[in-house]
């Protein structure tokens, strides 16, 4: 367990910029599918 946490802190720190315009995309595309759900439970 402790290797895989160095290594994915390691990965963290590495591509961070990637990671977070990659999270940033994931939540815009949930918000956005989430709003269409409820759009259509309110029509």
């Amino acid at each position: 367990g402790h290797t895989q946490q160095r290594g994915l802190r390691r990965f963290t720190l590495r591509g961070k910029t990637k990671v977070d315009t990659q999270w940033k995309l994931f939540c815009i595309v949930h918000n956005v599918a989430k709003l269409q759900v409820y759009g259509k439970i309110a029509a």
